[in-house]
């Protein structure tokens, strides 16, 4: 793997840093006090010998960096009967993203980082979607119908947002909250990847670096991977980072104003444990090096602030 450089110098950008939006938080998909309280009775979708829905990595780990994998898993619980599905479609991009715990739980190790993980396939839920979205508990996927997702009641999909999206989430805005409380600097980095070919269309990158309206951090990152000359990376390829689509790093760095990125790995290269050793050293050296080029290009990002008392708007749907 070839040596980064350690510096970039190039001219500052003239735009005003973008301002910490509003944040939300998280609140029931239902109102409905019967279906609330069927839901808060439920034991029926995660039996007692099944996993919680959240892995939290290093919870007092020593760095600044903060990892989140909303795809980690390929897990369905019991209870749902793999959603209708043949085995061999669990292991498929559609249920998980292949590799990316492998890299987060790396990259956690190689920086004392705490990491926040689900332990559930976005086929349940989707960790990365508004609860209001078409595909928050999608019914296609790719170009394969998901059977258990099928006219879900607002029971079942209140119940799955309660007892695996909701706690995934919490998690991360709680260790947020209180690094922010402490004046704790923090720069969130969410790993996914992706398929090198998506219905019929090949995908050159390498690996795509993604963000919205704050460039700062993502562009220094892309300048870094670059200069390494052997990769083809994606500015906001194979997606880009929107509001109406995207929750995590919208809402958890973004509406902060922390530093933020997210990553989609091509998957074919983090398959197998090798893969995934060599991305995560790569990205390792990669955050090192970039955090300092942010410290020197935009260091109101990485400068402790006074806690905020800011409103919380509600989540809507």
């Amino acid at each position: 793997m070839s040596t980064m450089r350690k510096r970039i110098h190039s001219p500052l950008s003239s735009m005003r840093p973008p301002q910490p939006q509003p944040r939300f938080r998280i609140q029931p998909i239902s109102h409905d006090p019967d279906i609330l309280a069927l839901v808060n009775d439920s034991k029926a979708l995660l039996r007692e010998h099944e996993p919680g829905p959240v892995d939290l990595l290093r919870p007092r780990g020593g760095s600044n960096l903060f990892f989140t994998c909303e795809h980690a898993s390929k897990r369905i619980p019991e209870s749902l009967e793999n959603l209708g599905l043949d085995a061999a479609h669990l292991e498929r991009h559609i249920a998980w993203d292949i590799g990316a715990a492998g890299v987060a739980r790396r990259l956690s190790e190689h920086f004392d980082a705490t990491c926040v993980l689900q332990n559930y396939s976005r086929l349940v839920v989707d960790c990365n979607r508004w609860t209001h979205a078409d595909d928050f508990a999608t019914t296609y996927s790719e170009d394969t119908i998901i059977p258990g997702n099928m006219d879900l009641s607002d029971t079942q999909l209140a119940e799955r947002t309660k007892l695996i999206y909701e706690p995934y989430h919490q998690t991360i805005e709680d260790h947020l909250d209180q690094r922010e409380q402490t004046g704790r600097v923090t720069v969130l980095a969410s790993i996914h990847t992706c398929t090198p070919v998506f219905l019929g269309e090949s995908r050159p990158w390498h690996v795509g670096v993604l963000y919205q309206r704050d460039t700062r951090f993502a562009h220094v990152l892309m300048d870094l991977l670059r200069s390494d000359g052997t990769l083809v990376v994606g500015d906001n390829q194979p997606y880009a980072l929107n509001d109406n689509k995207d929750y995590a790093v919208p809402v958890h760095g973004e509406r902060r104003g922390i530093a933020h990125v997210e990553f989609e790995i091509r998957q074919d290269l983090v398959a197998n444990d090798a893969g995934q050793s060599e991305w995560a050293e790569r990205l390792h050296e990669l955050l090192s090096t970039g955090v300092d080029v942010l410290e020197e290009r935009h260091p109101e990002l990485l400068t402790s602030k006074t806690p905020s008392h800011e409103h919380h708007t509600q989540l809507g749907h």
